[in-house]
């Protein structure tokens, strides 16, 4: 195009723009009967999910907003203005449809820029303006962090019923072409429904355009920050009963391992909404916790048994069958709590004889016994009765002794039996729990 064919199509424009609002108020709806209803069409482009705030439920996305209508008092014929057939002003100048977000959280309440829009020679103005908003959204956080919302974005006018604007959306789902994807969400879908709702507040109807943006959460980065070291720490906790009761770490695992995961708990419940539903992740800590509550509530009482001191009762004869011998068998525990002070078994026979005997008889009445014959008692410095009277009590200390012994050493056999069954138990309650989240996920 020459530089003179330029210039008059500028000329031209401007005395278009002159004539077209020489007498135009964009204050009054542009309809030649007002009794008609005026089409509005609209269409949603999502460019991008800015942000998911769950705690105080508001979506902050980045929308393109297009908006088409017929302006019946801005028409003209191209071919009295060089064949100018459309021209771009700003939006300031003509009548708008006062469309909003119906759902809008924003306390400053922004609407769209104010972009020029596109002014044809039929008469139809469209409308492009790119808007940040945000929205409140229903959040469901009930399968967190496997969870995926449903966050609507109903578009209508505010002041005009269906009788004035007839609204209509120009496709059947938002335009999801330009979307840039986001590190947390994946978006589904954005199927627009056209709903027609008559308020309490007035008898006109008033039609809106619905968006419903379906979002699935992407799990990864949860899955490794917060389920992954929530179950290494859970199999911690039955490792507690494998320590040996002397070791005095016990406890400390237990209280240590339910500390991490109350730290879990609470960064989970700072990011959450303070609702009813508690996610599926917040359940599993806390069926964790009271895991490793009872878990560390046993190893106390279980070292109360194993600490039993000398003046403890035996083991009760349905104790010694059920766990020293079926539990024992079934938990793989052999040889558990022998004493490295037990006799040889040179004197083993001496001992049982001994044990079996009365409190005043020791092994060496025998001898004198034997040799009674040999060497006559009133000349044998062995057969005082004060000597016979000590020899007897420190046999009787001695007898006394061996069955504290064996009774410190029954019971330590019960207190180590009882750990290796309750270990593998809570191996397989962590198990079953982790597998149920992962199916309840799935």
């Amino acid at each position: 195009v020459s530089p003179g064919c330029r210039g008059a199509q500028g000329r031209f424009a401007y005395k278009l723009l002159h004539d077209l609002f020489a007498n135009y108020s964009s204050a009054l709806r542009p309809v030649e009967d007002t009794d008609r209803a005026l089409n509005v069409t609209l269409q949603v482009t999502l460019s991008q999910i800015i942000d998911m705030d769950e705690r105080n439920q508001v979506l902050t996305s980045y929308l393109w907003v297009r908006q088409v209508w017929l302006d019946a008092h801005l028409t003209w014929d191209k071919d009295d203005y060089g064949g100018i057939d459309s021209i771009r002003i700003p939006s300031s100048y003509v009548w708008r449809p006062d469309i909003i977000l119906y759902n809008n959280a924003d306390e400053h309440f922004g609407g769209s820029m104010e972009t020029n829009v596109v002014l044809r020679s039929d008469g139809h103005i469209m409308w492009d303006s790119p808007a940040i908003t945000k929205s409140s959204c229903k959040v469901d956080v009930s399968y967190f962090p496997f969870d995926g919302q449903r966050c609507r974005l109903t578009f209508g006018s505010w002041t005009y019923n269906g009788n004035q604007i007839d609204l209509r959306n120009r496709r059947d789902s938002g335009d999801l072409t330009d979307f840039v994807e986001n590190v947390e969400w994946e978006v589904l879908g954005m199927p627009a429904t056209r709903n027609v709702i008559t308020y309490g507040c007035c008898s006109e109807p008033y039609p809106d355009i619905t968006y419903t943006l379906l979002l699935r959460r992407r799990a990864s980065f949860y899955i490794f920050n917060l389920l992954l070291p929530c179950i290494m720490v859970s199999f911690l906790a039955p490792l507690g009963f494998y320590l040996p009761a002397d070791s005095g770490e016990k406890v400390s695992l237990g209280v240590t391992v339910l500390l991490a995961l109350t730290v879990f708990q609470l960064l989970v419940a700072e990011s959450m909404p303070p609702s009813e539903s508690v996610p599926l992740i917040g359940k599993y800590y806390i069926a964790t916790m009271t895991m490793i509550t009872a878990s560390t509530a046993l190893t106390i009482f279980i070292m109360n048994i194993h600490h039993c001191g000398p003046g403890a009762r035996p083991v009760p004869p349905w104790a010694r069958r059920l766990i020293l011998h079926h539990m024992a068998r079934l938990c793989c525990v052999y040889e558990v709590g022998e004493s490295c002070k037990s006799p040889p078994r040179a004197l083993g026979g001496q001992g049982n004889r001994g044990d079996a005997g009365g409190p005043w008889e020791s092994p060496g009445e025998g001898e004198v016994g034997s040799e009674a014959g040999v060497c006559p008692r009133d000349h044998c410095l062995c057969h005082h009765d004060d000597l016979l009277r000590n020899v007897g009590y420190i046999a009787g200390c001695f007898r006394r002794h061996r069955a504290n012994q064996r009774r410190t050493g029954e019971w330590k056999k019960v207190a180590k039996v009882m750990d290796r069954f309750f270990m593998w138990i809570f191996f397989l309650m962590v198990f079953l729990m982790s597998v149920l989240v992962l199916g309840n996920a799935a």
